[in-house]
């Protein structure tokens, strides 16, 4: 089965950088599916970083997703020394996407969730309260960026849950959610 999801993800990769030579950055939507299997595979983590690592000049976002697969190398290592490197290379990539588009709620919905994921102790999550606000703060003003309706919900719900959010925030995001809906 391992063996089945690592070809069919090796394909897609193969598709995602094809693309990539014909238009200036990849589907984003397929680099988020395929982000759901890099959760629990070291083999399609390390092809999809590999393939979005080449990209010369990548937009904030791309770099973001950069972050995230280094975030879950961090994950799927049983080395503690390599999870910390992992963990600043995922934070200092974060910086440069952040600064690169910082009103994208990808982005920073990206880092919060990492951010949310690492255990506090190890002081990786000093912009949880920074990126909360900011992606509160683009859905007021309807900013969805390089995110579409169902990357939205799916980042007004992940903040519900988190229950990292003041009354009155979560009040603002059942609203957004019902407009969404």
């Amino acid at each position: 089965m391992n063996n089945r999801i690592y070809f069919i993800a090796s394909i897609i990769l193969m598709l995602l950088v094809t693309q990539q030579s014909r238009a200036d950055e990849p589907n984003l939507r397929r680099i988020r599916s395929l982000l759901v299997v890099c959760m629990n595979s070291s083999k399609t983590t390390d092809s999809l970083y590999k393939s979005l690592a080449v990209i010369k000049n990548p937009a904030g976002v791309i770099k973001a997703y950069i972050a995230t697969l280094s975030a879950c190398k961090a994950k799927l290592s049983w080395n503690p020394y390599m999870k910390v490197k992992h963990l600043n290379n995922a934070e200092a990539t974060y910086k440069t996407a952040v600064s690169a588009d910082p009103h994208n709620i990808e982005i920073r919905f990206l880092r919060f969730s990492v951010e949310h994921n690492v255990p506090g102790f190890l002081g990786f999550n000093k912009d949880l309260v920074t990126d909360r606000d900011e992606i509160i703060t683009q859905l007021d003003k309807k900013n969805y960026g390089t995110g579409d309706k169902d990357l939205t919900v799916a980042i007004i719900k992940f903040l519900l849950n988190s229950k990292r959010c003041t009354p009155a925030q979560n009040d603002d995001l059942n609203k957004h959610l019902a407009e969404l809906k």
